[in-house]
């Protein structure tokens, strides 16, 4: 009998018509970014991301999730992912991890995530130590490494599980981390999670076949401490168990005839991926 499982697989047509809701949520962290400073709430990031989505023509994904009414999740120091927005009101040394995404009328998704260290003005009071903001810094930069090495990865893979082992390789070469094992990437394309599964850690299987048409969000999130976690009341907010401070990285990517794409990076990836001499190229 032939089998009726949904190829992961898009069509080039299709491929085309992510490219907007992934510009898209590129608008929205771009607005976050230039708007996250001490005194902010994480209410007000979450409207200017909505507003970046909406001039572009598009809608937030994130409020067809059930229960959930926010264009972003707002993460803050031990909060790992899907934090709430609301009153909290953002302090210098800080670190924010936004994820977010969009939705075009056609349907096709756009998710991606940044994080950053929050500065302050001199004599500032801080979150927390020097140490421990300079260390929150490092922590930032290792993870956002982490993600290039793994979209690095995806250019040359036969499979799609040698993303994760990159990016574990990675990890651990620079420090003693730890990495989430229980939220892990995704598919994406009709909806914002699809099969296939993206580990950011090595694993036995080697995972589908990386040719044309994949399109995944690859996502480390890596902790200065353990990767325990747990859910607060809210039902929403990821929160390490150690209470050490996380970061959390994302981007959309897609393969195709002529190479890789970064859907959620205005550039496709170019700057990320310059380091490791590859040069992404437009979707046709």
């Amino acid at each position: 009998m032939r089998s009726l499982r949904k190829s992961i697989y898009k069509s080039p047509a299709q491929l085309r018509l992510m490219i907007e809701p992934g510009l898209a949520t590129a608008a929205s962290l771009d607005a976050v970014e230039a708007l996250v400073k001490p005194g902010v709430t994480t209410l007000e990031l979450d409207a200017a991301a909505e507003a970046a989505i909406e001039a572009r023509g598009l809608k937030p994904n994130f409020k067809l999730e059930h229960g959930y009414f926010h264009t972003i999740c707002a993460s803050v120091n031990d909060e790992v992912v899907h934090g709430i927005p609301g009153a909290a009101v953002i302090a210098a040394g800080d670190i924010v991890s936004i994820d977010s995404g969009a939705i075009s009328a056609q349907g096709w998704n756009g998710d991606a995530a940044r994080s950053f260290v929050v500065d302050g003005s001199a004599g500032e009071e801080s979150s927390a130590s020097a140490d421990d903001v300079a260390a929150r810094r490092e922590l930032n930069r290792v993870t956002e490494q982490s993600l290039w090495r793994g979209i690095a990865q995806l250019y040359t893979a036969k499979h799609l599980n040698e993303v994760g082992a990159a990016i574990e390789e990675y990890i651990e070469s620079q420090g003693d981390y730890g990495i989430l094992t229980d939220y892990i990437g995704h598919g994406i394309g009709r909806s914002m999670h699809e099969d296939p599964p993206v580990f950011n850690y090595a694993v036995r299987q080697r995972g589908p076949e990386v040719r044309p048409g994949l399109v995944v969000a690859i996502e480390p999130m890596v902790t200065l401490g353990g990767a325990d976690t747990y859910v607060r009341d809210d039902g929403w907010t990821v929160v390490t168990e150690d209470g050490s401070a996380a970061a959390h990285w994302e981007h959309s990517v897609a393969v195709h005839k002529d190479g890789i794409w970064v859907l959620t990076a205005a550039d496709g990836g170019a700057a990320g991926l310059a380091p490791f001499g590859i040069t992404p190229t437009p979707i046709a």
